[in-house]
């Protein structure tokens, strides 16, 4: 029986062989990390993140996967769900709803495969469980329990660990997101004044989710001693893929003994169909650890805005997807270290990261010519810029114009020549990366930000004309990038050289 559930999964191995690569998107990852007080980071576990991308005959389908406690389960899904999915299941006459049913049905098809293949090695587990007498030590036990508990754990090892999962399906030209657990799904869409307004899809399956605790509520859990409670199970998540632990043990577990029913569920929260017709822009796709690295950094305010900025500085100077992602994650990577190795506010929260995953699916966007170097890590400061189309109008729209400042290193020409002092402010060889964010919000998830520096290019016939001296009317605000500089830097020196507003 092991041998025929070891033959599927190869199987469907073979299977996701042979579907067609997308060739519109790039993924960028990054190894979990530890510091040492020295800065010096180091791998605490191997890589358990995992993603997918693949074209089929009507669709498209994009999948990255956050593992724990070991990749199996990760890998399992990767290899599964786009055999479920990309095998004649779905096709072009298919309506919302049956899309939406197609979606949760493979979800479920797929980790009761995964319970199946670990079937056989949870019953010996149980076997050699009982066969071990309880509380004593390892060098308490018999030679032959001592055999018996090596191969247990052997056996915990095989069956352990779990994973989430965020996947995007593009059918009929239309997106749906299905979402278990902690990753996070951003759609881009460029405005037509050259703005981009970025929505937040999918939703974090935690106890912070009220909608979650409402459904842990019908299951007979009390919502207030699960708000208190940020991990169920060693995990935050209240969805999730595999974790034999807490889908049959979770009447063992203190804070969940009195559901009902399964209270972790493997299924997932579908949004759409989000028509894509005559959008651009791009989709990311974000593993859990990618998110927390950066909020990490900067907190989670403006994480989403800041993820977008970086994605469009990257597009608009690489000629290639993979190097555009790898480009972020790196960067999220260097400001996340860079916050811990500064003793500053945030360095508390950034003594590790996880592994870290960002898939980028380019929607009708044009890519640079690849004539720039990549730009460097850095913070991203507002600066508030009155703009008007109309000369002889006296209301202006405000956007934000943001400066992704390098966090360490003089920047020249792109590239990094040598570094600054800690806690210095910019000097004139650093070269900051300018994108446009509108300060006006469409819905709680919605924002809006722009990293082509488009609106500058369309102010051309309609700029400030000069004065009898020839200079032009100031029309830049930096009192906010500076005060956010200050308050990060605060040994004062920014307002020591100068660089304030006059």
């Amino acid at each position: 029986m092991a041998a025929q559930r070891r033959n599927l999964m190869q199987s469907h191995q073979s299977w996701t062989d042979d579907l067609p690569l997308c060739q519109l998107c790039g993924v960028g990852s990054a190894p979990n990390c530890v510091y040492s007080p020295d800065g010096k980071g180091t791998q605490s576990h191997p890589y358990e993140d995992g993603h997918f991308r693949f074209r089929g005959e009507d669709c498209f389908l994009y999948g990255v996967f956050n593992g724990y406690d070991g990749s199996r389960v990760a890998n399992f899904m990767s290899q599964c769900l786009t055999a479920e999915l990309l095998l004649g299941q779905l096709n072009s006459t298919h309506s919302d709803a049956d899309v939406r049913r197609i979606l949760s049905q493979a979800f479920d098809a797929v980790e009761k495969s995964y319970f199946e293949t670990i079937g056989d090695a949870l019953a010996e587990k149980a076997n050699l469980q009982s066969q071990i007498p309880e509380g004593l030590l390892f060098h308490q036990l018999t030679p032959q329990c001592q055999k018996l508990s090596d191969r247990l754990g052997v056996l915990e090892q095989e069956v352990n660990g779990g994973a989430t999962a965020v996947v995007a399906l593009i059918l009929n030209n239309k997106l749906y997101i299905a979402n278990v657990g902690t990753n996070r799904a951003l759609l881009c869409k460029s405005t037509s004044d050259g703005q981009n307004q970025v929505i937040q899809i999918s939703r974090a399956h935690t106890t912070d989710n009220e909608d979650e605790l409402a459904r842990l509520a019908q299951l007979g859990l009390d919502p207030n001693r699960l708000r208190q409670t940020s991990l169920l199970g060693g995990q935050s998540s209240t969805r999730r893929i595999g974790d034999y632990k807490v889908k049959f043990n979770y009447s063992d577990m203190d804070v969940l003994s009195a559901a009902k029913n399964k209270p972790i569920i493997a299924e997932p929260e579908i949004h759409g169909s989000q028509s894509l017709e005559g959008v651009t822009g791009f989709l990311l796709l974000m593993s859990e650890g990618l998110i927390k690295a950066l909020e990490s950094a900067h907190g989670p305010e403006q994480a989403n805005q800041e993820m977008v900025a970086m994605v469009a500085a990257e597009l608009a100077q690489q000629s290639t997807l993979e190097a555009a992602a790898q480009s972020v994650v790196e960067r999220v990577k260097r400001l996340h270290h860079d916050a811990f190795v500064s003793g500053r506010q945030r360095a508390s929260h950034c003594s590790r990261h996880e592994d870290m995953t960002l898939l980028v699916r380019t929607i009708n966007y044009a890519l640079a010519d690849g004539s720039l170097t990549p730009t460097q890590g850095g913070r991203i400061y507002p600066v508030s810029v009155p703009y008007s189309n109309n000369q002889s109008s006296t209301s202006k729209t405000s956007v934000t114009l943001s400066l992704v400042m390098p966090s360490q290193g003089t920047l020249t020409n792109g590239t990094n020549t040598a570094s600054t002092l800690e806690g210095g402010t910019p000097t004139p060889g650093q070269s900051p990366t300018a994108t446009l964010q509108s300060t006006n919000t469409q819905t709680q998830s919605s924002s809006s930000s722009s990293g082509d520096g488009s609106l500058f290019r369309q102010r051309g016939s309609q700029a400030a004309q000069p004065d009898e001296t020839g200079r032009v009317p100031p029309y830049v605000d930096f009192s906010e990038f500076y005060s956010l500089w200050g308050s990060e830097h605060s040994d004062g020196q920014s307002t020591q050289s100068g660089l304030g507003p006059q």
